[in-house]
Formats: structure tokens, C-alpha cells, sequence
């Protein structure tokens, strides 16, 4: 187990303010949340969103539905979901990976999976665009503490995510793709995790990693050359992918575990730095369950500024509560997780409408996508874009949810003509089983209150066998 020493709570030196001086934040707020942001006029009309409406299922077939509501059903159980990757392993021992994947496959695979390759990505791509829904390419590849494999591993990771970033461009799946990058794909997590205890001690200059990103051989201080020499790769490696999406796919870097957050922003950061002096290509992701969360948020806003860089934010609430505060327990600290459900919804929401009041005040410069499974802050989204003016479809503002979960929000969002992505993972059973075995610990808290979109779903299979009995359609 790490100890206490190496997950402390940083202040984020590498912001490139001079050493021993310090942006006091709560000045900043106070001028984001007292800007004007546009001239007084006729109130904006309220925005009425009604996820209670059953029919946005009606464009699932009936194998869809029933596939949906048998998944939903086991995900109500929390001894099941608490207990997914081990009775997977269990499964796959006594069918064998040929059974086991035809068991998954027509199932939870189907689910919350696109597909295995670029034809049945396609096919899933073609009836999501359909629906008026984008997809949000993710390659389910990540790494914790303990399971770094080396620089040919990352190598090979680098090329998946290559072949992200064109599948994404290339189909006319949607116009302005997105995917998600996991740093910790082509970083190791122990570097991430000493670079954040360095972090504490000393700023990083972004323009350093910069110019190791342009081919320099940098040497960065507090690392030995070994680790000099994979962190080279590495900013390398995503300096690579960046150039790859650089005007064509925007890349949203996905936030992980406070023991290695700062390292990964510092990463996010100094490539936003290089390649969103025109437009926000790189995002950086904040998690609001995070006591620190607002802070940090207003930090990158008033880097973006002073850097003059384009600032892309991924809104979430969290995912990795249970692990967040266990660690904290067993090492003495203080919990960095909010302690109530409603204060992380007061943090979300805050969030949301400092990004709402400077994106009405400069849509070219900042974006954000509101990836929450929460309806009412899908609402409240929804209300500040109309109060402010923010176009609903005009690209500084979207939504999020993951494929196969809140469709009737995402649905309803779409119809309504907002933009909606689709967080898609894809590739082989056995490659995103350990994905979807992660994603369902770390999301039981929305996989087991999922009552309202099953109801709804019971309520379009009663309404399709009623017509059927009358011989309706």
C-alpha cells in the first residue's frame, strides 16, 4: 500500500505562477460568478425536459428492450454488481472463452460494448447517428499501481489509440467527433504517482514539457534518468496522438485516482498549451465529488487566460468514491470526497454554471460536456443555456451519457436538438471485460438506481404488446 506521504492534497504548482506566491482563489470565483453575462432583455423562456415520456424508447426493437431490461434487472442486485469480476472469472473457468463469450456477447457485452471491429462499430455508429446521438470513441485500455508492462505495451497502446482517432474522424458517424484517452494507457501509474508527490514540493514549467513533446531531450527535476527517459516517451507518445486529432477529433482526457490526478492535469494541460491556441482540442476532465473540485476548475480557467490557451471540460461527478475513501481510512487522511450526495450535487451544479457563465462570455474560448447520468442537472444545463443564450447545438456546450445506460435522457436531449455523445467503448470480450467489470464498480451507485429507465422500458413493452394483441403497429 502507498503511504500517506506519496497522495497528498496538492495546490497544483505546476500553474507557472512565480514560486512563492499564490492566485487567491476565492477572487477568482467571485469574478467569474459576478461577470455580467449579457445585456438585460426579455427573460429566457423556461426549458421544459420530461424524461418521464416512455416513447423515447420506441426506436429500440423488441430483442433491444427485452436485452435491456433482463441487464438493468441483474444490475439491481448489488451482490452482483460488487461481485461482477469475480464471478465473470468464475464463468469463463467452466464455459471456456469460446462459451463464455457467446454468453456475454448477446448480453451485458451487447449492452454497454459497439462492437469488436470497424464493421460492427459501424453498424452501432450508424443507428446511434440515426437517433440523432454521437459517439464518443473510447478505447478501454487503462493501467493501476502494480500493473505497468512496459514501454512495447504503451507503444501498442499509442497505435490503438491512433486507430481511434481516425476510425472517429474518417466515418461520417457525426460531424465534431469526440474520444476519451486514459493518460494511464501510455504513462505508468507510478510515475504518475511520483510526479504528483513532486508536484507538491516544486512547480513544473508547462513549456518544459512542451518542448519534450517537440523531441527535446528534457531532464526534469526529481526524476532519475530511467524515469527521465519512459516520461519522454510518453509525452511523446500522447504528443503523437495529439497531432493526429489536432483539428479533427477532440480528445477528452479522463480523470482517475487523487494519488495520480495532478500528474495526469499536468499532462492535459501543458498539451492544451501546444494545441488549443485555436480551438479546445485537448479536454481536461474535473470530478466534482472532489472537495477540491472547484477549485482546481477555476485554477485551469485562469491558466487558460494567462497561457492563452482554449480551455475543454469534462463534467463529471465521479467514479471512484469507494476506492477514495478507503485509501484515505487506511492511511490517516482526511476524506477527500464530499460527505453527502447533495453537497456533490451543489458542487456539480456550481461548477456547471461557472463554465455556463464564461463560456456566454467567450463560446470560442471554453467548452464543456456535461456528462452526468442526473436529470436534474441536465435541466438546470439546459435552463442556464437558455437563460444566458448559449446555442443549443452551437458547440461550446454538449452532453454525455455512457452507451447502453439514461437512454431516455439522452433521447429526449437529442429530439429536443441538443447535442448528445455516447461514451462507446469497443474491441473483444476479452479486452473490455476488465473495462466493464471497473465501470460497473465504480458506477453501482447509478447502476442499481436505474429503476425509472427500467419502468419506462416495462412501459414500452406492455404498450408494443398491447398494439400487438389488436393487431396495431
Amino acid at each position: 500500500m502507498m503511504s500517506s506521504r506519496l497522495r497528498p492534497s496538492l495546490p497544483h504548482l505546476w500553474s507557472l505562477r512565480p514560486l512563492g506566491t499564490v492566485a487567491p482563489r476565492e477572487m477568482a470565483a467571485k469574478r467569474l460568478e459576478a461577470a455580467p453575462s449579457q445585456a438585460a432583455g426579455p427573460a429566457a423562456p423556461s426549458v421544459a425536459l420530461a424524461f418521464e415520456d416512455p416513447s423515447a424508447f420506441r426506436v429500440k426493437s423488441l430483442g433491444e428492450l427485452l436485452r435491456a431490461l433482463g441487464v438493468f434487472h441483474l444490475c439491481s442486485f448489488p451482490v452482483l454488481v460488487n461481485n461482477c469480476g469475480k464471478l465473470m472469472s468464475v464463468a469463463r473457468a467452466i464455459l471456456g472463452k469460446r462459451g463464455f463469450s457467446l454468453f456475454l456477447r448477446p448480453s451485458v457485452y451487447a449492452q454497454f460494448v459497439a462492437g469488436e471491429d470497424e464493421r460492427e462499430i459501424s453498424q452501432s455508429m450508424e443507428k446511434m447517428s440515426s437517433l440523432g446521438l454521437r459517439p464518443m470513441l473510447a478505447v478501454p485500455i487503462e493501467e493501476d499501481l502494480g500493473e505497468s508492462t512496459g514501454e512495447k505495451r504503451y507503444d501498442d497502446n499509442m497505435e490503438a489509440m491512433l486507430e481511434c482517432v481516425r476510425m472517429s474522424h474518417s466515418n461520417a458517424w457525426s460531424r465534431d467527433p469526440m474520444m476519451q484517452l486514459k493518460i494511464t494507457a501510455l504513462l505508468s501509474p507510478e510515475l504518475c504517482v511520483k510526479l504528483t508527490t513532486l508536484l507538491s514540493q516544486q512547480k513544473y514549467d508547462l513549456d518544459l514539457l512542451v518542448r519534450a513533446m517537440n523531441g527535446e531531450k528534457i531532464s526534469f527535476p526529481g526524476l532519475d534518468e530511467k524515469e527521465t527517459a519512459h516520461f519522454l516517451c510518453s509525452l511523446r507518445r500522447l504528443n503523437k496522438i495529439a497531432e493526429a486529432s489536432s483539428n479533427k477529433v477532440r480528445v477528452l482526457v479522463d480523470a482517475e485516482y487523487t494519488y495520480m490526478n495532478p500528474a495526469l492535469s499536468l499532462v492535459a494541460m501543458a498539451m492544451m498549451k501546444k494545441f488549443n491556441r485555436d480551438g479546445a482540442w485537448i479536454w481536461n476532465t474535473y470530478q466534482c465529488y472532489l472537495k477540491e473540485s472547484r477549485s482546481l476548475l477555476l485554477e485551469a480557467l485562469r491558466l487558460s487566460r494567462s497561457e492563452g490557451f482554449c480551455l475543454g471540460v469534462k463534467l463529471v461527478r465521479g467514479a471512484y468514491m469507494d476506492k477514495e475513501r478507503k485509501l484515505a481510512k487506511q492511511e490517516g487522511r482526511a476524506d477527500p470526497i464530499h460527505e453527502s450526495w447533495e453537497n456533490t450535487n451543489d458542487s456539480y451544479n456550481g461548477s456547471l454554471k461557472v463554465m455556463l457563465d464564461a463560456i456566454s462570455q467567450n463560446p470560442q474560448r471554453y467548452r464543456i460536456i456535461v456528462a452526468t447520468h442526473n436529470e436534474e442537472s441536465v435541466r438546470r444545463a439546459a435552463q442556464g443555456m437558455a437563460e444566458l443564450g448559449i446555442d443549443k447545438d452551437g458547440g461550446s456546450v454538449c452532453f454525455g451519457q455512457l452507451l447502453g445506460m439514461c437512454d431516455h435522457v439522452s433521447l429526449t436531449l437529442a429530439q429536443e436538438g441538443y447535442a448528445v455523445y455516447k461514451s462507446v467503448p469497443y474491441g473483444s470480450v476479452d479486452d473490455t471485460l476488465p473495462y466493464l467489470v471497473r465501470r460497473a464498480q465504480e458506477n453501482r451507485t447509478v447502476l442499481q438506481g436505474i429503476r425509472k429507465e427500467r419502468d419506462l422500458l416495462r412501459q414500452e413493452l406492455r404498450r408494443r404488446i398491447r398494439l400487438g394483441l389488436r393487431g396495431g403497429s
